[in-house]
């Protein structure tokens, strides 16, 4: 069993920066995996990625934070980080950690930390 302890958050004005932290606690069973997180707006239903990145370094972004934010990865520490620069107000979100563990077919969601950015 793993668990996903996220840090960081809060409540910022527009154009600020913050970063995130989430830390994957538990038997990680080696091998091949990815992280990232993914953003649930206020009124929305659906959570949205915003990047990943595998242990190898490998990233993908959501084209909305593209060139803003920067996801990087310490595979000692088993913790993703995400640098979020020049932020928006649509940037407004509950913000989750993801890992999934190709390996093992098994995913787990961090507990959701809250973004708020003013106008």
């Amino acid at each position: 069993q793993v668990t996903l302890v996220e840090s960081g958050g809060g409540t910022l004005p527009a154009g600020g920066s913050m970063r995130l932290s989430c830390r994957a606690d538990g038997n990680m069973r080696g091998g091949l995996y990815n992280m990232g997180w993914f953003r649930q707006a206020p009124g929305s239903n659906q959570r949205e990625l915003v990047a990943t990145i595998s242990d190898g370094g490998d990233t993908n972004y959501a084209d909305s934070v593209q060139g803003r934010f920067r996801i990087s990865i310490d595979n000692g520490m088993n913790t993703v980080y995400l640098q979020m620069n020049d932020l928006k107000p649509e940037d407004t979100a509950v913000y989750y950690c993801s890992l999934d563990i190709i390996h093992a077919g098994a995913s787990y969601w961090g507990q959701g930390t809250q973004v708020t950015v003013s106008s």
